[in-house]
């Protein structure tokens, strides 16, 4: 959940007070016809229209803002938040809105909307078989806003893409990575992809992959002491013997090793600066070594914990 700065319920109930005046206005000119509207017609069917539109958007209005008070409400959240259930209520009412704005258009141009829709079914089918993709994104989009296994703000990870949900549109879902980068994704990807949550879990994970050459001779267990050395500065946000140090792959010249960390919190310049020392202890190790001083290192470890061999 984040805030949303933007929405003021006092204007959105301002707008419903402008609403209801003009409906109401409209609503008497309808039932007490002025003599103007006999002399114009045309005036009298953009204001036919007006009705059609403002009734029913009246009402949506209403029940939005009744729905989002008794789920703030109910979930003791702040007036300004921005949750998922929020979001997906509004993209509904934008919908709506849309649809009926189009039915006023209709009626606005001097058709029934009924025969207008009876005579364009076959183009209708044709548009939604041309836009099928944009349909799936929308409805996936949807199923997203009303899911509670991903909230705005969540830190998520979609295959090789990691950052923190931004938003979600109706089209896609808008990440921030760890460069502060806008990463933009289909919803229809995301919703057929397997995601990982960190933000729902009571710890983060951050892992780095790394190879060392079989000369050198180094097992997982003093790689993980002399890791655990260089980020002894970090206790603060690291949970204790949250370290872990375990191999992926041997291959023939080279082993593949994974380094876990697990994080008390989400911080995404102390995980950077944490993901920087690994990365640079790293570095350090490999540029040190030789093919003979690898076996001789280890023993030397060796003789200062029994525990590694």
């Amino acid at each position: 959940m984040i805030e949303d700065r933007e929405r003021k319920t006092g204007k959105e109930l301002l707008m419903i007070l402008i609403k209801t005046a003009i409906y109401l206005t409209l609503l008497y000119f309808y039932i007490n016809k002025p003599h103007f509207y006999v002399e114009y017609p045309r005036i009298d069917q953009i204001a036919r229209g007006l009705m059609v539109f403002l009734g029913p958007s009246l009402v949506i209005s209403i029940l939005r803002l009744v729905v989002i008070y008794w789920y703030i409400r109910k979930h003791r959240f702040k007036n300004n938040i921005k949750d998922n259930f929020i979001l997906g209520i509004n993209r509904i009412v934008s919908i709506l809105n849309a649809v009926l704005f189009m039915i006023a258009l209709i009626i606005f141009s001097g058709q029934d909307p009924r025969e207008f829709i009876t005579s364009i079914s076959i183009v209708a089918a044709a548009i939604a078989l041309t836009f099928k993709d944009y349909v799936t994104n929308m409805i996936n989009g949807l199923i997203i806003m009303f899911s509670d296994r991903l909230s705005l703000g969540d830190h998520i990870k979609i295959g090789e893409l990691e950052g923190k949900i931004l938003d979600i549109t109706l089209i896609n879902m808008i990440l921030q990575n760890e460069d502060s980068d806008m990463v933009i994704i289909p919803n229809s990807l995301v919703f057929s992809s397997v995601i990982v949550n960190q933000s729902k879990q009571n710890t983060k994970k951050l892992s780095v992959e790394f190879e060392m050459s079989l000369d050198n001779g180094y097992t997982p267990e003093y790689l993980e002491k002399y890791l655990d050395k260089n980020i002894s500065g970090f206790t603060e946000n690291i949970v204790a013997g949250g370290l872990t140090v375990k191999t992926i792959s041997i291959n023939k010249d080279v082993a593949v090793f994974k380094a876990m960390v697990l994080l008390k919190h989400y911080d995404k310049f102390r995980e950077r600066e944490i993901r920087r020392t690994i990365n640079t202890a790293l570095i350090r190790l490999s540029a040190t070594l030789k093919k003979e001083e690898g076996p001789q290192a280890e023993k030397e470890a060796a003789r200062e914990d029994p525990k590694l061999i």
